[in-house]
């Protein structure tokens, strides 16, 4: 008998042991892990309203920016004012990707920092230390977060897209790609440059707006201004009616006069306003029928200079 414990007290503290078990392990499980759980569908739901009302929003904006471009008149002024629906429409979904982004990273962070909370994790050293590491590392990544920055601002104020032609004063080209970090130029040589969006200080959109062009045409000092003047306004006006140059040209080529005299010279000058992108175009066509306008009307040109050929008998 001696040393050994009752059966019949073993098999008491056997069952209270087991109901004690029993009754802390669901303590436990009806407290902290139903919290977490709770925590982790309220972010996941919380996350998927707010996508969804961000979705809804820039399909909403884009479906406005669709029922506003409905004649051909509304198109080529959305145009030449940058606000054209491809442009807009991707300028939205860009800010959209940005959004939703942004609450899934801060929804992720505050979901963590409950869950820690609820598991007894003392957050105080955690949130200094992160608060040490993020100084540190604002230090180091300034000129990141500073594109970063550039390329949200540039989004949000549809400074330039995809397929204008645009002097950032480093580099003259057409955009063929931008991101938030960088922005992708291809120029007239072929030369892809790749620039940071903090290093962009100013910009020169030459395709978005509409722009301007001049033409300049050389006819004899000796010519009548009065009669070759007449020839070119009434050239300009039936290129505006053109069927073929509608949308392109924004308003009736002006005229402006005599522009210059240098020796036998005397220079024309035409100015036009068209579609941003076109300026090239219309000044080659505007070029060729003023030619031939000044020729029906029989204005003759500049003289021809002969240069005199070196050698040869006197």
């Amino acid at each position: 008998m001696t040393g050994r414990v009752p059966e019949r007290v073993v098999n008491f503290s056997t069952a209270w042991l087991e109901r004690l078990t029993r009754k802390e392990t669901w303590t436990w499980f009806s407290d902290v892990p139903l919290k977490i759980l709770l925590t982790i569908i309220l972010a996941v739901a919380t996350r998927w309203v707010l996508h969804r009302v961000i979705h809804r929003a820039v399909g909403l904006a884009i479906s406005r920016g669709e029922r506003a471009d409905r004649t051909t008149t509304q198109r080529v002024f959305a145009h030449a004012t940058g606000w054209d629906h491809d442009r807009h429409k991707q300028r939205l979904e860009t800010l959209g990707t940005i959004l939703r982004s942004a609450v899934t990273i801060v929804i992720g962070l505050i979901a963590i920092l409950t869950v820690m909370a609820l598991l007894g994790i003392p957050l105080a050293p955690l949130l200094a230390s992160a608060g040490v590491g993020g100084v540190a590392l604002g230090f180091g990544a300034q000129s990141l977060v500073k594109d970063f920055l550039s390329g949200i601002f540039m989004i949000m104020e549809d400074q330039y897209g995809v397929g204008d032609l645009i002097d950032t004063g480093v580099a003259t080209g057409t955009v063929t790609d931008v991101s938030l970090r960088i922005t992708t130029l291809r120029d007239g040589n072929g030369v892809t440059w790749h620039i940071r969006n903090g290093e962009i200080l100013r910009v020169g959109n030459r395709s978005q707006g509409w722009a301007m062009t001049m033409v300049d045409l050389p006819i004899a000092y000796d010519a009548t201004p009065e009669k070759a003047i007449r020839a070119l306004k009434e050239m300009v006006a039936a290129f505006a009616a053109d069927p073929d140059w509608d949308g392109k040209v924004l308003d009736v080529p002006e005229v402006l006069g005599v522009e210059s005299i240098v020796g036998s010279t005397m220079i024309l000058r035409v100015m036009a306003k068209c579609k941003a992108g076109e300026e090239f175009s219309v000044q080659r066509e505007l070029r060729l029928l003023g030619k031939q306008a000044l020729d029906r009307a029989g204005v003759p040109g500049p003289p021809v200079s002969v240069i005199p050929s070196s050698g040869g008998a006197p």
